[in-house]
C-alpha cells in the first residue's frame, strides 16, 4: 500500500514539475499539439494530458476538445494546444527618447492592448515612470483581466542587482537613476499585482525575438538595433539573456567603426552609437531633422521613399559599411549562429542585404567558410513584448506557485 502511495506521489510530483516546461513550450509555439508536448517533455501521453489539463484549469492554455491533424501531417490526430486569449496578462512599459508606451501582453507574446503615452520625456524619471504606470493601470482596469506582474524597458544599461540606469544617454535622466526601485514603487502604488522588473530595451527586444520572432530556434543569438537614438546589442545563449557579471554586457554601441568619426557620449570617437543611428543617417543624407516626428521614423521614411536619391543611397551605403564592420568584429568575438537587426538597421538590411552580408563576410574570420545568417527582427514593439517576458518568467518557472 505504501508503495502505491509513493508511486502515485512520484507521478504527481513529476507532472507538476513539468508544468513550467510545458507552459513555456506552448508559450513559444514549440508545442502546438499534445503529441508534440509529449515528445518534447519526454513523458507518457497520460502525463502530458494531465499537465495540459492542469494548465487549462489554471486559465493559461486551451486544449481542443477533439483531436485533429495538422495540414500535411502523418499519424494519429492530436489535441491542439494554444494560449488562452482571455487568460492573464503582464503589464509592459517602455520609455525611449521620444516618449513612452504602455501595453498588456498575454502568453505567446500577444499584444492585448496598447496606449501610446506621451511624446516628451522629462528629466524626472519618477514622473515619467509614474505616468506610464498610470496608463498601464488604466489598460488593466479596462480589460478586466488578471495580471501576473509588470516589466519596464529603458534605453540604458541597467546594473544588477541594484537596478540603476547607468547611462540613459539619450534621455535627460541622471546617471544611476534607481529605475527598478521607482518602477516597483509605482506599480505597487497603482495597485497592480505581481512582481515588477526592469531591463535594457535591446536586451528585452532580443529576448522577445528569441521566443516569438526572428530569433526562434537560435542557440547563440546576437541582436543589434537602433532605437530612436543610439545603438544597442544583446546576446541570448541557450534561451537566456547573457547580461554579464552585473548586467552590463553587450554595450555594442561603443565599438569604434570610424576612428576619425563623430565624438561619442562615452568619450570615444566614431562609435556605432553615433555612426549608425537615425541621426547619423539623416546627417549623412544631408537632411535636416524635423521636430514633429521621431528621428527613427524620419530616417526610416527617408530610406523607404527616397532611396533612389544619390545622397540618401550614399548615406545608406556609408552606414551599412560601418554597421557591417561592427558586426564582423562581434562575429569574431561571439561566434553567434544568427544575427537579427532592429530599428533602422533592419531597414538598412532590407535596402541592400547583399552589401551588408558581404562586408561582414569580408571582415570576419569565419565569414567565407560559414556565413552567419543576418535577418530582420519581425515583432512589432519587441521591447514591450520583452518587458512582459520578464513578468511572465516566474509563471513559466512555476505556474502553481506564481498563480497561487
Amino acid at each position: 500500500m505504501n508503495g502505491k502511495v509513493s508511486t502515485t506521489r512520484t507521478k504527481l510530483e513529476r507532472g507538476r514539475s513539468a508544468l513550467g516546461p510545458a507552459l513555456e513550450l506552448v508559450h513559444t509555439g514549440r508545442a502546438p499539439t499534445r503529441a508534440v508536448l509529449t515528445s518534447e517533455l519526454g513523458v507518457t501521453r497520460a502525463t502530458a494530458g494531465a499537465v495540459a489539463a492542469e494548465l487549462e484549469a489554471l486559465g493559461l492554455i486551451r486544449v481542443d476538445s477533439r483531436p485533429g491533424s495538422a495540414a500535411g501531417s502523418q499519424g494519429r490526430p492530436s489535441h491542439r494546444l494554444s494560449v488562452r486569449e482571455s487568460g492573464p496578462v503582464a503589464i509592459a512599459a517602455q520609455v525611449h527618447a521620444d516618449g513612452f508606451r504602455a501595453a498588456l501582453v498575454g502568453l505567446g507574446g500577444r499584444l492585448v492592448a496598447t496606449a501610446p503615452g506621451c511624446v516628451t520625456v522629462t528629466a524626472d524619471p519618477a514622473q515619467v515612470i509614474g505616468e506610464v504606470v498610470d496608463d498601464c493601470a488604466r489598460l488593466l482596469r479596462d480589460s478586466g483581466l488578471r495580471c501576473v506582474g509588470a516589466g519596464l524597458a529603458v534605453p540604458s544599461a541597467v546594473a544588477e542587482p541594484e537596478g540603476n540606469a547607468l547611462n540613459p544617454l539619450h534621455i535627460a535622466w541622471p546617471a544611476g537613476a534607481p529605475v527598478s526601485e521607482i518602477f516597483a514603487d509605482c506599480v505597487r502604488g497603482a495597485g497592480i499585482p505581481g512582481p515588477a522588473f526592469t531591463g535594457n530595451d535591446v536586451n528585452l527586444a532580443a529576448l522577445a525575438e528569441h521566443r516569438h520572432g526572428a530569433g526562434r530556434g537560435a542557440q547563440h543569438l546576437l541582436c543589434v538595433a537602433t532605437g530612436h537614438r543610439g545603438v544597442g546589442g544583446a546576446l541570448v545563449l541557450d534561451g537566456r539573456l547573457h547580461t554579464g557579471s552585473s548586467g552590463l554586457a553587450l554595450e555594442v554601441g561603443h565599438l569604434t567603426v570610424n576612428p576619425e568619426g563623430r565624438p561619442c557620449h562615452c568619450g570615444g570617437r566614431g562609435c556605432l552609437d553615433v555612426e549608425t543611428d537615425p541621426l547619423a543617417f539623416l546627417v549623412a543624407a544631408r537632411r535636416e531633422p524635423g521636430p514633429e516626428e521621431s528621428l527613427l521614423k524620419q530616417a526610416g521614411d527617408l530610406l523607404r521613399t527616397e532611396y533612389a536619391d544619390a545622397a540618401v543611397r550614399g548615406a545608406a551605403e556609408e552606414l551599412i559599411d560601418r554597421l557591417g564592420l561592427g558586426l564582423a568584429g562581434l562575429v569574431n568575438i561571439l561566434n553567434p549562429d544568427r544575427i537579427i537587426l532592429g530599428g533602422l538597421h533592419r531597414a538598412l538590411l532590407d535596402a541592400d542585404p547583399e552589401r551588408l552580408r558581404a562586408v561582414v563576410a569580408d571582415r570576419s574570420l569565419w565569414g567565407r567558410s560559414g556565413s552567419v545568417p543576418i535577418l530582420p527582427c519581425t515583432l512589432d514593439h519587441n521591447s514591450l513584448v520583452g518587458a512582459a517576458e520578464l513578468a511572465w518568467q516566474p509563471v513559466l518557472d512555476d505556474p502553481l506557485a506564481a498563480l497561487a
